[in-house]
């Protein structure tokens, strides 16, 4: 895994749940190559937060994105270039915050892309507010009293969007993890892995999940089989929790039009231009 390292020094705390996860997309990587992917097309996207800082630490083809807007980026990359793997890594923030609007239209539009949220229920890059995923009655900077706010079902949301798979995760468990990650990336439409993710500094939740999460020995093969796995209150379920398959949008839009490859010449494009100006 040496040559997917770079030159950057890692400021993650000690402990922190994204370690998890850069380790468990390492091997992901790996296990892809082997299964015939070429690295090269693998193209990841990341917002801003703790969370996007694995865009400082993995050599592959990468964009750093806007806060809440690497969602919209990463269905722009693979539209541009049907044949990428684009995986975006967003915060729970991120996606289900200031993204919101672009993770539902993706999952409704089942846009051929992966979305990898980290969970840690917290804006830890700005030490500590609450977010759309912080449980009810989380203390922090934001809510020194308490959130009064119920936490968004953030699978359940994505389920009823339209989401062609749906995962949970959990840093503490890479070969599952790691498992995940791949049948995500290889799935042809829409993917959202929720990683349950501690963050040690303002919301370490290891003790917590340690004794809640539990791995699915099936996988759900209905909507409602699914959504009831993820109404659970006493459990929450790691693994593949509903999947299927339906048109791609980007197949639906292009067709066999390939934009990267059947451009229109330059000289075409200005005249095109010059018409629409000229009102001809």
């Amino acid at each position: 895994m040496n040559d997917l390292g770079t030159y950057a020094e890692n400021t993650w705390c000690p402990g922190c749940g994204n370690f998890g996860i850069l380790n468990a997309f390492k091997k992901a990587i790996i296990e892809l190559e082997k299964k015939g992917y070429n690295k090269e097309t693998l193209v990841m996207t990341s917002g801003i937060g703790c969370h996007a800082k694995i865009f400082d630490y993995l050599n592959i083809n990468s964009v750093y994105a806007l806060h809440g807007r690497d969602m919209a980026t990463a269905q722009g990359i693979k539209i541009g270039n049907p044949e990428l793997k684009v995986i975006d890594f967003a915060g729970d923030g991120d996606a289900m915050g200031e993204g919101l609007a672009h993770v539902i239209f993706a999952a409704k539009r089942n846009s051929d892309i992966t979305i990898i949220m980290h969970n840690n229920g917290v804006y830890a890059l700005t030490t500590g507010q609450y977010t759309p995923l912080s449980r009810k009655g989380w203390k922090g900077p934001s809510t020194p009293s308490g959130s009064i706010e119920e936490p968004f079902n953030a699978l359940a949301l994505l389920l009823e969007a339209g989401a062609s798979f749906i995962a949970r995760g959990y840093t503490a468990r890479i070969s599952h993890l790691v498992d995940l990650i791949v049948q995500a990336v290889e799935h042809k439409g829409f993917s959202f892995i929720e990683v349950l993710q501690p963050c040690v500094s303002w919301n370490n939740t290891y003790d917590l999940y340690n004794e809640v999460v539990a791995e699915l020995d099936y996988e759900p093969k209905t909507y409602d089989d699914a959504m009831a796995v993820l109404k659970k209150r006493d459990k929450l379920p790691i693994g593949i929790i509903y999947r299927t398959q339906k048109s791609i949008f980007h197949r639906e839009l292009l067709g066999d039009h390939h934009p990267l490859y059947n451009k229109m010449p330059r000289e075409k494009r200005l005249e095109k231009i010059k018409n629409i100006l000229e009102f001809k």
